[in-house]
């Protein structure tokens, strides 16, 4: 299963629903969004691509209620969690977070498979050495919003080969 990594949006709703058409034209089945999203609004153009979007909140709050809105609206294509998540896509154990530190710790758990976060809008790719002699993928793709001096970003992920690749968002 291949899918779509995205952070720090900040209600760049057009560059974000690029990214994830362009990830559609690699064979992408869902998108995570590692927070920041902000507004709902940010959502429409991506939503109507219409891939299963998994999304937490992040430290930019927005409106999380009309997060949870569009979710229960959304014929099952957005899945919103709150502060963070911890799902299974494509047989893999991933969990989902905003920020890289807490990412990091729970990368060393050997819990997961594959632990995506956000936050610091730099991208990062990096297997991680856990608790169980083992090594767990981070993976912060950056903002795909090209915030700040950022270049925008985002990774595609190929879930049965634990492939990460960084790109331009379109």
């Amino acid at each position: 299963m291949k899918v779509c990594i995205v952070s720090d949006s900040h209600d760049r709703g057009v560059m974000l629903a690029r990214a994830i058409e362009a990830s559609v034209e690699e064979g992408a089945e869902a998108v995570i969004h590692c927070g920041d999203l902000v507004g709902g609004n940010t959502l429409r153009e991506s939503l109507a691509v219409g891939l299963p979007l998994h999304v937490i909140h992040g430290n930019n709050l927005g409106d999380p209620v009309a997060l949870a809105r569009i979710a229960q609206r959304s014929n099952g294509l957005l899945t919103y969690y709150g502060e963070d998540a911890s799902i299974t896509l494509g047989g893999r154990r991933i969990f989902i977070t905003h920020f890289p530190h807490l990412g990091h710790a729970m990368a060393c758990t050997g819990d997961y498979d594959l632990v995506c976060c956000g936050h610091s809008h730099e991208t990062e790719l990096r297997r991680q050495r856990h608790i169980h002699d083992g090594h767990t993928w981070l993976v912060n793709p950056g903002t795909v919003a090209g915030m700040g001096a950022a270049e925008a970003t985002w990774v595609m992920g190929d879930l049965a080969q634990m492939v990460f690749q960084i790109r331009p968002t379109p």
